[in-house]
């Protein structure tokens, strides 16, 4: 069973390079952090833009959880990391029982292009296709995305 891949696309008022900075090593200046474990005791949470590279965040008193790995980095255009959150918001240590989340930054004439498609769905069993609904809602990527443009305005 396959199931379809969410995508989605904002555009930005910085070029690639800030864009591509932000939704790395500055990810926790705009990703919601009820969308976190730490929630409201947040302390940093990013992604380590490097092939292996860790996608983690950091609470108090030391709590870190990696919650991906960065498959391949071609900053600033790309990046694919793995999306190790199950779909009851669990961390899902197997990276084959986890989906994958491509970002592109294309450079516009006046903004830069961010485009996501996360897929492989599949990998999260049973459960795949409603995790899927559920991040192609209101309340999933297009969400987390418009924060991305609000850290811009």
């Amino acid at each position: 069973m396959t199931v379809d891949p969410v995508r989605c696309e904002v555009e930005v008022h910085a070029q690639p390079e800030r864009a591509f900075a932000a939704f790395t090593e500055d990810l926790g200046s705009w990703w919601p952090a009820e969308y976190t474990w730490a929630q409201t005791t947040l302390e940093d949470i990013a992604i380590e833009a490097r092939e292996g590279g860790r996608c983690h965040e950091t609470g108090p008193h030391g709590f870190s959880c990696d919650w991906g790995r960065v498959l391949d980095c071609e900053a600033p255009r790309r990046l694919v990391f793995t999306w190790q959150i199950s779909p009851d918001r669990t961390p899902q240590p197997d990276p084959e029982r986890s989906s994958e989340v491509e970002v592109t930054f294309e450079e516009t004439e006046s903004a830069t292009r961010v485009c996501v498609e996360h897929r492989a769905f599949e990998r999260h069993g049973d459960e795949g296709e409603g995790y899927r609904q559920a991040l192609d809602s209101e309340h999933g990527w297009p969400y987390m995305l418009d924060c991305l443009v609000n850290r811009f305005t």
